[in-house]
């Protein structure tokens, strides 16, 4: 990969796209990870005096809002803080209390994803922004986000490297080597990392993608997971009516 063509590509999709929808710039959700300080990245050398990350704390890990605020520093954009952990207690209190169910698992950690994109849906609306998502072609694969939560986006301008390029694309644009050698997180749970989550290393699915090689059983798990996923990168399915 030739990281200055492809930062070069991208930058410019981002200025086209966001022009085309009569847009004056880039809201991204700022986690303290790799994916959205690639994407911070992105987004500040395509539109420098009108970015901004949206940080986002829903029982967060404190250092994840920490490095959230370095990347932003060392990159030199602007961000804001949105704190919800109270709201999602009262959603949870809400459903429990209309339901009798206390959410859990997924179920509940799902939530966190979904608040989050209301709430960077209404930052960029302010501003008359785009919002730009933080999924790589890694994850997209094999769904490995949740739809309508970060999977909730206008603009996906990672989606077509793998994470193995993440990595490299981001060392080129400058962003701390803290921040790229952090285990890669969703923040669901404490302690909770992607890899282990999903079964499968980065290494792994990024082979297959970029060779089509793997073990049957690494193989075999990645269809199954993209298979199961193909929902969240559709849009809703439609009956086709005859209206006659």
């Amino acid at each position: 990969m030739n990281p200055e063509h492809i930062s070069k590509q991208i930058i410019a999709w981002l200025q086209n796209e966001v022009n085309k929808a009569h847009a004056k710039g880039l809201a991204f959700g700022l986690s303290g990870g790799i994916d959205s300080a690639l994407v911070a990245a992105l987004a500040k050398k395509a539109f420098p005096q009108q970015c901004i990350g949206v940080i986002m704390p829903c029982h967060s890990q404190e250092q994840d809002k920490l490095d959230a605020i370095f990347t932003a520093e060392k990159l030199n954009f602007p961000y804001i803080e949105i704190e919800l952990s109270a709201s999602y207690d009262s959603l949870i209190d809400a459903i429990q209390k209309g339901t009798d169910m206390i959410p859990q698992g997924l179920a509940a950690s799902n939530i966190k994803p979904r608040l989050r994109m209301s709430a960077l849906y209404s930052v960029a609306a302010e501003r008359n922004y785009l919002v730009a998502g933080t999924s790589n072609k890694s994850e997209a694969y094999i769904g490995y986000y949740t739809k309508y939560g970060d999977g909730g986006s206008d603009l996906w301008p990672i989606v077509g490297l793998v994470k193995s390029q993440v990595w490299e694309l981001a060392q080129y644009l400058g962003v701390p080597d803290k921040i790229i050698n952090k285990a890669p997180s969703a923040g669901l749970w404490p302690g909770q990392t992607d890899e282990q989550e999903m079964g499968l290393t980065y290494s792994e699915i990024d082979e297959y993608l970029l060779t089509g090689k793997g073990t049957k059983e690494v193989v075999k798990k990645i269809e199954d997971m993209h298979s199961k996923s193909q929902h969240k990168r559709k849009l809703p399915a439609q009956p086709q009516l005859d209206l006659d």
